[in-house]
């Protein structure tokens, strides 16, 4: 568009907040029919000129001219009425990625209604699982809520509905998670309430917690501590039995974990360390509601280690427990590709060998072939593959399986498969 007339759009957003200004361009005379436009906008700083002084006011304005135009007006958005808000939010919807590229975070998948912020995603998935006979086709959406209390506190909350499309047709929504961050100056936070934990990758641990956890980040370092307690539907993998409900609670309490865990990114590559200790209860040799040993361990530590090679990612990660045996888990894996979910085509591919010790895992994996993690004596040998290719803007496809697994147990190999497999289409919104 013409920049002249940008600015007329422009001036529409401000109506009401400036005052008369002297004129600030030699190119712009007095008669112009946006005379005031520009002026008025150049005495907010909203606009700005040409080294030389002149406007252009006929010359074609790009995209990221026009960005700066809309961070400029963002920064003034505590003047504008709901009106103007809604319109300013749909052009910073429209110019997200320049607006990235300047340094102002905006999100195209949050929609803001005052200080409420709205995203979400959506899943179809069919799941080919370990277990003979078991097949999966399911759903799910997840909205996430986000509100500014003020410049230093936000609340946010995430509802979750999952609906069985194969077996009794049932749905259910809940809440699961709902927390509170205190922002302390630029590079610490305290978060309170149940909140998503993700240790490294994501092999031993990816979902919520109950607790409180202080992060601090510093350039290239970063670093957290926690404590709380594992959901119950994590000790349920963790022991390879799912309790009561009226007693799944009680076990998790019995085991209050204390987390802590440092990242540096040295560029040409990233190290992870993490600590997680069992709290209460004597957690190594305590029993579960069956009456068996339960974690069989108190404390475990890990290492995690990246190193990017161009567009060529090699990682791995390990764990060891101080359970009696069975106490180690370790990955080695290569990877290729960055999904972007603005860029149609773009995709990763991964793939890992995995060594699972049933005495040094506490569940909640982000991989979604875990059925049967929980199913050997010994070690859960197999490997792993995952591809994801974005087919629209924020849509894309997932592709998971597992194979040669082995180590099940005499009781689970003849109901248990070598293989798993997945695949989901994702909406992100």
């Amino acid at each position: 568009m013409k920049k002249i007339l940008a600015l007329g759009a422009a001036l529409a957003l401000t109506a009401g907040v400036s005052a008369y200004a002297a004129n600030p361009f030699s190119d712009v005379s007095t008669n112009d029919w946006a005379y005031q436009a520009v002026s008025d906008l150049s005495d907010q700083g909203v606009v700005e000129g040409y080294p030389d002084g002149t406007f252009k006011g006929e010359r074609n304005m790009t995209r990221y001219e026009l960005a700066q135009i809309i961070a400029r007006l963002m920064a003034k958005e505590d003047q504008l009425n709901a009106e103007q808000q809604a319109t300013l939010d749909k052009l910073a919807g429209e110019y997200a990625d320049e607006l990235a590229n300047l340094g102002v975070r905006v999100s195209n998948l949050e929609k803001k209604v005052g200080n409420i912020y709205w995203s979400g995603d959506a899943r179809m998935r069919y799941q080919d699982t370990a277990a003979k006979g078991a097949d999966k086709y399911n759903g799910r959406i997840r909205l996430n809520i986000k509100g500014q209390v003020n410049d230093s506190t936000t609340v946010q909350a995430r509802l979750v509905n999952n609906m069985d499309f194969k077996g009794d047709n049932t749905s259910s929504t809940t809440a699961d998670r709902i927390y509170v961050t205190h922002n302390l100056g630029d590079s610490t936070s305290v978060t309170l309430g149940r909140q998503p934990l993700t240790i490294f990758g994501g092999l031993e641990y990816d979902d919520q917690y109950d607790g409180a956890q202080v992060a601090y980040k510093e350039g290239k370092f970063d670093a957290k501590v926690a404590f709380g307690q594992l959901n119950a539907s994590d000790f349920a993998v963790v022991t390879g039995k799912a309790a009561p409900a009226d007693k799944s609670k009680e076990e998790v309490k019995a085991h209050d974990m204390f987390l802590a865990q440092a990242d540096y990114d040295f560029d040409f590559a990233k190290l992870g360390v993490a600590y997680v200790g069992f709290q209460g209860s004597d957690a190594k040799n305590a029993k579960d509601v069956n009456g068996d040993k339960a974690l069989g361990f108190d404390n475990i530590w890990g290492v995690n280690l990246v190193v990017p090679v161009q567009d060529l990612r090699v990682y791995g990660e390990y764990w060891k427990s101080n359970a009696d045996d069975n106490n180690k888990t370790w990955q080695a894996g290569l990877g290729y590709g960055t999904l972007d979910l603005k860029k149609p085509g773009s995709f990763t591919l991964d793939v890992a060998y995995n060594r699972v010790g049933q005495k040094a895992y506490f569940g909640g994996t982000t991989y979604q072939v875990n059925d049967f993690f929980s199913k050997g004596d010994k070690e859960m040998k197999f490997w792993n593959a995952v591809a994801q290719v974005a087919l629209q803007k924020n849509v894309y496809l997932r592709g998971e399986v597992a194979f040669d697994i082995d180590g099940y147990t005499k009781a689970n190999e003849s109901t248990f498969d070598d293989n798993a497999w997945n695949v989901s289409l994702n909406y992100k919104f």
